[in-house]
């Protein structure tokens, strides 16, 4: 396979943010700690030297508890083992419990912790490296986790269940494992893809088990370490942090005062409440509020003194969820963590987070952002050298795209800027003339210029618009690839579920990944198969 490098700022689907991130501009310094380099994790690891064993020893107890449910690989057992030892960290990511694996992206982030642990170990061979997979089972967003798309069709799970969606049953799922079924054929691929689902899904009770079966089966041979933060033995490690939110509101404090400083130049990926904790019991998970020197339990009668709520933490810490606020900050707490790996919009709210980790003093991770893929087929490949269309030209807005081609190809100039010249030229003798005699006779002048270059651009455009019909047919080719390989107008990786691709690839789709891409190129990937 060949792999073509688009630099992320080029492709017009990245934030300033996240480009001047990667640019390592001085605006965004103050929002992070080491940047993600071989020098930058050096002293990451520096910094998360003094984590404790007895964290480890807990850590290595939970999950060995979790794999009781799932085959673990004898790298992943070997992994797990090695997380005792105080020369090991984890590289982690995390994701929804999205079903099947949701979008594409989520393989890409998987593959990127898998990568940077081998790549790390390379360079720091005194120390180990565990790629970590966080299941995001506390989460409540069902609405945006119970599909996933298959070619044109949107593939959902209708369930009505509410709280954590890790701890919802597996209930309706042979309805979406029917309609997968009718829809992904018969090939060996497809025998192989049905066979995973039904195992994942349909022999599993809930979704955390489901979706760690799935991953696991994935990625397991690779090592890959998958943990439920939903469990009372790594919650009684935040217990400290849970106490201090509630009756400090910590990290509303700081992030607010984070926000005012990155909102200057940049836009705010989330905002904090004043509590950034949910109550989860059974099927509930909803936001404690303070409210009359009292902890109210959103859309239930429950209500606690401050007495009565630290009580519950202490007996009951499982029961405090992080929101998205403190989740990563829960992360840290209890894993040997040094980089975390992200997507856009993740690392856009890491960023906000920066003072909240010093004022309680836990290191920030480094953050990366993950590996983006776009995957060409050799066939879609010559179409685009026979159009004369650049990988590069493809990430433009499709009008974009195909009057830059147009005006490329046409046998007559399409482009009036040496005309508009010409024209302003004229009136700004005009224009001097005006002062010289009216200077009332100024603002016809000025009036008329407007209108005739506003002409010269509608005839532009209705030039433009009949060399379109006349190149239809190149027109119609470009729109044609551009939309296979930009699904409704957007990343592939942000539309497609992995399926797609596994008919295609089969069993070399993950080992082609972790062969071709690099965690630190940072520069979007177009691999051609």
């Amino acid at each position: 396979m060949k792999v073509h490098h688009i630099p992320f700022q080029k492709t017009g689907y990245f934030s300033k943010l996240i480009c001047d991130y990667l640019d390592e501009n001085s605006s965004l310094s103050d929002f992070y700690g080491n940047f993600p380099n071989l020098e930058g994790f050096k002293n990451q690891l520096g910094l998360k030297a003094d984590f404790s064993l007895e964290k480890r020893k807990i850590l290595v107890e939970v999950l060995n508890e979790q794999y009781n449910s799932v085959k673990s690989s004898s790298l992943t057992a070997s992994n797990i083992k090695l997380l005792e030892n105080k020369k090991t960290f984890t590289i982690t990511t995390g994701h929804q419990l999205n079903i099947f694996t949701g979008p594409l992206y989520f393989l890409y982030k998987i593959t990127s912790v898998i990568n940077l642990c081998k790549k790390l170990k390379n360079n720091f061979p005194q120390h180990n490296f565990v790629p970590v997979y966080w299941m995001a089972s506390e989460d409540h967003d069902f609405e945006e986790i119970n599909f996933f798309n298959f070619k044109e069709t949107k593939i959902s799970w209708n369930n009505e269940k509410g709280g954590a969606v890790g701890r919802i049953t597996t209930e309706k799922m042979s309805e979406v494992f029917d309609e997968f079924s009718k829809l992904i054929g018969n090939s060996d691929e497809a025998v192989y893809l049905k066979e995973l689902f039904k195992n994942a899904y349909l022999k599993n009770k809930n979704l955390t088990e489901a979706t760690r079966y799935l991953v696991n089966e994935l990625f397991g041979i690779y090592g890959l370490v998958i943990i439920d933060g939903d469990n009372v033995k790594l919650k009684q490690q935040f217990i400290p942090v849970i106490n201090d939110e509630l009756q400090h509101k910590t990290s509303y404090q700081n992030v607010i005062k984070t926000n005012n400083n990155l909102e200057k130049e940049y836009n705010i990926q989330v905002n904090p409440r004043e509590l950034n904790l949910f109550y989860l019991k059974d099927s509930l998970r909803e936001r404690i509020i303070f409210e009359n020197n009292l902890y109210k339990i959103n859309n239930t009668k429950m209500v606690f003194t401050k007495a009565e709520i630290l009580a519950e933490v202490a007996k009951h810490p499982d029961r405090f969820s992080p929101n998205v606020i403190m989740r990563p900050l829960y992360q840290e707490t209890i894993l040997p963590n040094v980089c975390y790996i992200g997507g856009g919009g993740e690392l856009a709210y890491w960023f906000q987070l920066k003072k909240y980790f010093n004022v309680v003093e836990t290191p920030f991770p480094i953050v990366l952002l993950r590996n983006s893929v776009v995957f060409v087929s050799k066939k879609q490949k010559h179409k685009l050298e026979k159009l004369g269309v650049s990988l590069d030209d493809l990430f433009k807005k499709q009008q974009d795209l195909v009057d830059k081609k147009v005006k490329e190809i046409s046998a007559i100039e399409i482009d009036f800027s040496s005309q508009k010249k010409h024209l302003q030229q004229q009136f700004t003798a005009l224009k001097v003339l005006a002062k010289q005699t009216d200077v009332s006779f100024l603002g016809a002048v000025n009036a008329q210029e407007k209108k005739q270059l506003n002409g010269l651009d509608t005839l532009e455009k209705r030039l433009l618009k009949a060399q379109k019909r006349k190149l239809e047919d190149v027109v119609k080719r470009i729109i044609i690839v551009q939309n296979e390989l930009f699904p409704k107008h957007s990343l592939e990786e942000r539309t497609r579920n992995f399926s797609e691709m596994y008919l295609k690839l089969g069993t070399n789709l993950i080992p082609s990944l972790l062969e071709n891409l690099d965690p630190l190129n940072m520069k979007f990937n177009a691999i051609e198969y």
